[in-house]
């Protein structure tokens, strides 16, 4: 119970955050202009060194490839019989990923920068479609792991890797030109806030999924 009340408030404290970025770039969106402009100046002093870094990295967040990624581990998932898992995924990439993300878009309306852009990106810039998706996408396989990974070490160094993978995605987009440091921000603070509200609620029925099926 203690854990999922931990899991509770830093969900609300990422929504918070999320909404607060929202309700500036709604109504006060030069607030953000000394912020947008310092980080990205910093991320973006390493063009044209990583381009080729960046420009393969952020397809890992395209949605043609979060589809296909996403279909093939849900294969797998059923293939195990990992239901509620495939649930989970589902869930999160529909509901957040596509659905919340897409109206945010279109509620808030904001144009993407108005540099140079390294690759094509179409529609309004906030939240980062590309933080949201990587966020829910690898951040659920980061949270099931240990399902697959029995080796505690080898949990814990699979599970770096893939937040580092997230944040080089979510910084990709910046490097790009794409999208604002905010948007970025938003993006994974809205991923985040799905993770930790749904989280313990994913391990309540999978205690209840694996007793059911132990007691049949």
């Amino acid at each position: 119970m203690k854990n999922k009340l931990y899991y509770q408030f830093a969900g609300s404290c990422f929504l918070l955050v999320f909404i607060f970025l929202g309700y500036v770039v709604k109504f006060y969106p030069n607030w953000l202009q000394p912020f947008d402009s310092t980080i990205s100046q910093i991320v973006q002093q390493l063009r044209p060194t990583a381009t080729t870094f960046f420009s393969w990295i952020t397809k890992f967040g395209n949605v043609s490839t979060v589809i296909i990624l996403a279909v093939t581990f849900l294969l797998l998932l059923l293939y195990g019989k990992r239901y509620i898992e495939a649930i989970w995924l589902t869930g999160g990439l529909l509901g957040i990923a596509v659905l919340v993300v897409n109206l945010a878009k279109t509620f808030f309306d904001r144009p993407r920068p108005s540099g140079e852009h390294l690759v094509y990106a179409a529609g309004m810039s906030f939240p980062s479609g590309h933080a949201t998706g990587s966020m829910v996408l690898y951040g659920t396989l980061l949270l099931i792991l240990p399902i697959f990974i029995q080796n505690k070490a080898y949990q814990k160094m699979a599970q770096c890797c893939l937040a580092l993978f997230i944040f080089l995605i979510g910084l990709s987009r910046i490097y790009l030109g794409v999208h604002y440091p905010s948007d970025v921000l938003a993006g994974f603070c809205l991923g985040l806030s799905w993770l930790c509200f749904t989280y313990p609620i994913y391990l309540e029925k999978r205690f209840v999924w694996r007793f059911t099926n132990k007691q049949h």
